[in-house]
């Protein structure tokens, strides 16, 4: 089922999903399971799973000589989320990425999608190469997001890039795509941010789901203001608690985010991280809180991998507002 037929069959109340990463090369799928496992008491209707673009390995040659190799860290996406259905009966949404895929090979992604019965995507520009000071498309790739999302709407409706194919069943993928209320890192400005937001929207996106954020004030006005510039689609709130006292430094540097000071000393006050994973439980759920309020169609929780403490924040909202829906 499409993403924006769970929201619209829950008739207002509030979602819970999450994020999961898949394996790293040469692991189980089975840690993944471990942590998607203690999540499905509360009913998901989607869960999303992340994808790699490609990585630069040098494998020596010998002689002072280096092969320089691409590799992909965790590979899988598709295959995963046809597991994720299989074992779970829930919706899976694979992330596509710009970065590292040719036209080409997205149309063979979504090809498979379409094969397996995947109803939702994640369209995403992916983030430039750690060699990279900037973002750079891969030679036949797409550049931005909006060209990505615009490819997905043009196979739902039978045109594909070079072949003349006799379609019996169009794709007719529902399309998500990323936002970001403190404005993406290479933005000048969130309001011209918000303007390359409608064009991934005009392109045929069917819903967003936010970057994560702390200040939820930051996601009320992104919200208000992609209303005034004409974006109606549903915008998801991307929530992550803090883990551990890193996470000060790391959150703001990998994802150019704020984090409001109350919780900033909250954490520095803390002795271990075991007493950070708690304070960051507490916030999340107050943020959770807050968002129910202000009513939004979803909960979406990013686990980075692990759901120990994802796992307790719908038990306390649970009491609060929200209602789960298979």
């Amino acid at each position: 089922m499409k993403v924006t037929d769970h929201i619209k069959n829950a008739n207002g109340k509030t979602l819970f999903s999450f994020e999961v990463i898949p394996p790293k090369k040469g692991k189980n799928i089975q840690d993944l399971y471990n942590n998607i496992d203690p999540l499905m008491e509360f009913k998901p209707p989607f869960i999303d799973v992340t994808t790699s673009r490609e990585e630069y390995v040098y494998i020596d040659r010998g002689n002072g000589l280096l092969d320089k190799r691409i590799t992909r860290m965790r590979p899988g996406t598709v295959g995963i989320c046809a597991s994720i259905m299989h074992k779970y009966n829930v919706d899976a949404i694979p992330h596509l990425l710009c970065g590292g895929f040719t036209k080409e090979e997205t149309e063979y992604v979504l090809v498979d999608c379409h094969y397996l019965g995947l109803d939702n995507v994640m369209a995403l520009r992916g983030d430039s190469m750690k060699e990279e000071a900037y973002f750079k498309p891969c030679e036949g790739g797409h550049a931005y997001a909006s060209e990505l999302v615009a490819q997905i709407a043009k196979l739902n409706r039978g045109k594909y890039l070079h072949d003349d194919v006799v379609v019996e069943s169009n794709s007719d993928f529902c399309i998500g795509v990323a936002g970001y209320p403190e404005k993406h890192m290479e933005a000048p400005s969130l309001i011209t941010d918000l303007k390359r937001l409608k064009a991934k929207v005009d392109a045929g996106a069917d819903y967003v789901v936010t970057q994560m954020f702390f200040d939820n004030s930051k996601y009320f006005e992104f919200v208000n203001k992609a209303r005034e510039i004409g974006i109606d689609v549903p915008i998801i709130p991307g929530i992550k608690p803090i883990a551990v006292k890193r996470h000060l430094q790391l959150l703001p540097q990998v994802f150019k985010i704020d984090l409001p000071q109350d919780l900033i000393d909250a954490v520095e006050a803390c002795k271990d991280n075991k007493a950070v994973r708690q304070v960051g439980i507490e916030f999340a759920i107050q943020q959770s809180k807050e968002l129910l309020d202000f009513g939004v169609p979803v909960l979406h929780y990013y686990s980075m991998g692990k759901s120990d403490n994802i796992k307790l924040l719908p038990k306390h909202c649970f009491k609060y507002s929200i209602t789960f829906v298979v």
